[in-house]
């Protein structure tokens, strides 16, 4: 069920307005609003809803199932009923040719074209009543009224938004999606790092680096998010060179390694993009090559290690998603299974968190001249040099 066994896959949104527990009052607005329950507003055969979550068609809301201490779980089911587009198209090219049949000219006319436009809207009205377009989608949330945070089982934009729109309605909260622009104003406020982030801009990791920002950010404006780009290079740099542990500022150590995947691309949008799959895929030729080339890391999978927990993910850079998360070792048993399934999301969240914030200390920090130009050094050292150490 969603958050609680398997891989895990998802974005996190920081809650605004939300309560600071939850009860069985919850659980009735989550009825009150499941799939079904209201009428939809949208035009193109959308529907959204509240499901209990084991599947498509679970509306039974109980504390057992969807209480778990501070947190609710539960899902999102996204209906479309829309006849596709080829379809509807075919149908109104069949209405125009039998109404202009008989026409001298061989064309419909402009009250036959509408005669046509109609008839196939009425066609596709009669279609989606019997259900045959229907498509199912469905995410799980997990809501942690405690630190107001929302785990959403998707990392797509769409689902984003209709989970932001169905839990304003139904509970009257905002969401804001935690990029990496967003997590480094969420750690500058009580470092009190604020106006000292808000002066940075992107780092200049070669001298003929030209751009001021990726090119896969145009167009986004007042965001950080090339921040999680510059994380990725600075932990694989940092990794290599430097140690394979990284204090963190609650005293604590994490032990990190990159693992199994990574994707680059160029920040100008020339040479393209690289993935590449192997057990350490930075230690490839072709890896440094690319970053020799100015491309920047996009993905990269990477296991981190803290108090003894080890958690294997792969972290999408600027959005800061997390996919393919395995969080333990083995699976949890027993009557607080979901409990400690639960808590060591928290605590993978906070190693992760942590880890982050130490890049940003570094970031905005005294010490970043001095890192950026051993960065700049080890970005353009001899690849089979490189590789030979």
């Amino acid at each position: 069920m969603g958050f609680l066994s398997g891989q895990m896959t998802f974005g996190r949104y920081q809650v605004e307005g939300g309560p600071q527990e939850f009860g069985l009052e919850h659980l009735e607005t989550l009825a009150k609003f499941a799939i079904g329950q209201i009428e939809s507003s949208s035009t193109d055969g959308l529907d959204v809803g509240f499901i209990a979550g084991q599947h498509l068609f679970d509306l039974n809301f109980t504390a057992d199932k969807n209480l778990i201490n501070e947190f609710l779980h539960f899902g999102i089911r996204v209906d479309t009923n829309k006849v596709p587009a080829p379809l509807r198209q075919a149908w109104l090219q069949i209405e125009l040719a039998l109404l202009a049949a008989e026409n001298p000219s061989g064309r419909p006319t402009k009250t036959q074209k509408q005669q046509a436009k109609e008839s196939v809207n009425e066609r596709c009205e009669e279609e989606a009543k019997s259900g045959k377009f229907r498509r199912m989608k469905q995410f799980s949330v997990l809501w942690d009224a405690r630190d107001s945070m929302l785990y959403l089982g998707s990392t797509s934009a769409a689902a984003g938004e209709h989970v932001a729109a169905l839990l304003n309605q139904a509970f009257e909260v905002e969401l804001k999606r935690l990029t990496a622009g967003q997590m480094a104003q969420a750690w500058a406020g009580p470092n009190r790092k604020k106006t000292a982030l808000a002066e940075i801009n992107a780092s200049r990791f070669q001298e003929s680096q030209a751009w001021r920002e990726p090119a896969w950010m145009a167009n986004q404006f007042d965001t950080q998010d090339y921040l999680g780009n510059e994380f990725l290079l600075w932990l694989w740099w940092y990794l290599e060179t430097q140690s394979d542990t990284v204090l963190l500022s609650d005293g604590s150590e994490v032990t990190g390694m990159l693992h199994k995947t990574l994707s680059l691309e160029c920040p100008v949008g020339e040479t393209g993009k690289d993935t590449m799959s192997a057990e350490s895929p930075v230690k490839l030729p072709e890896a440094r090559q690319a970053i020799r080339s100015g491309k920047l890391p996009r993905k990269c999978g990477m296991i981190l290690s803290r108090f003894g927990e080890q958690y294997q993910f792969v972290l999408q850079a600027e959005a800061f998603q997390i996919n393919g998360a395995k969080i333990d070792t083995t699976e949890p048993s027993g009557k607080n299974a979901r409990e400690e399934r639960i808590e060591t999301l928290r605590h993978f969240m906070e190693t992760l968190d942590l880890l982050y914030g130490a890049f940003c200390e570094r970031r905005i920090g005294d010490e970043w001249p001095e890192d950026l130009d051993q960065i700049a050094n080890w970005v353009q050292e001899d690849v089979e040099q490189t590789v030979a150490k």
